[in-house]
């Protein structure tokens, strides 16, 4: 399961602007098996392509916002193989889709991109929020909606579990509909107080266990840690949430 964590970089922005091969190279040394893309912080794809395959961090996907992958789908695919990665990550619904007809626009949209790179090779998936849980399509939440697990429906997950438990819902009975059409899932942990903000996992109130038993059994191919907001350091925050990752793997290895 170790091979299998990888960190969103989103959570690294300012260190990346900084020097995004100098926290490359960190996160190898730390211990990571891989990240998770969403931006390039001014350098190009062939620079931290060649980082990458220097340091042997994989790619876990690539988070695209929905303008980009509806206007420049070539130049994303073909970031994606120099990356060598085939899991395109849809992050957010625009703000102009959040309700009831705009979610039917936006689960169109992406199925006709999703359908189209198929025959390359590639899936998209969507990324949760909690917002998603307030409007409802079809008599079921729009997150629900869009990653409806159906022959018809292209759009693979990549559930949140911090925003599943923010929106009042048991993440690990959340993800069970969602066997094998989740290659990435965001482990995000919540802190345990009034502010429910985000924490370094194995810090705050999410169990991560029967989570991380489900992904084992159900095609989970990457945990993909994201912490939005960090409180001390990033680089920090993202070594503890490694460590109690490999505690928690290793105890579940030992137990199964």
């Amino acid at each position: 399961m170790k091979q299998k964590f990888a960190v969103q970089l989103y959570t690294l922005r300012n260190e990346c602007e900084q020097d995004f091969p100098g926290v490359l190279r960190e996160l190898k040394q730390m211990g990571w098996a891989g990240v998770e893309l969403a931006g390039l912080h001014s350098y190009s794809a062939e620079e931290i392509s060649a980082v990458l395959q220097e340091t042997g961090l994989q790619t876990a996907g690539l988070h695209v916002s929905f303008q980009r992958l509806s206007s420049e789908l070539e130049s994303v695919l073909k970031e994606a193989r120099l990356f060598n990665t085939t899991t395109l990550i849809c992050p957010s619904v625009p703000h102009e889709l959040r309700n009831e007809e705009g979610y039917r626009q936006f689960r169109n949209g992406l199925n006709d991109i999703a359908k189209q790179i198929q025959p390359d090779g590639f899936t998209l998936s969507f990324h949760n929020h909690a917002f998603e849980f307030e409007t409802s399509v079809d008599g079921r939440s729009a997150l629900e909606y869009l990653i409806e697990p159906s022959a018809d429906n292209a759009i693979l997950a990549e559930i949140d579990v911090y925003w599943v438990k923010k929106a009042g819902k048991d993440p690990a009975d959340f993800i069970r509909p969602y066997s094998h059409r989740m290659p990435t899932m965001h482990v995000k942990d919540m802190t345990n107080d009034e502010r429910q903000t985000y924490a370094e996992i194995g810090t705050g109130v999410i169990d991560f266990d029967p989570i991380l038993l489900w992904g084992e059994q159900n095609g989970v191919e990457w945990y993909v840690v994201e912490q939005d907001v960090c409180q001390g350091n990033p680089m920090d925050c993202v070594k503890l949430s490694l460590e109690n990752l490999h505690r928690m793997a290793e105890r579940l290895v030992a137990n199964t």
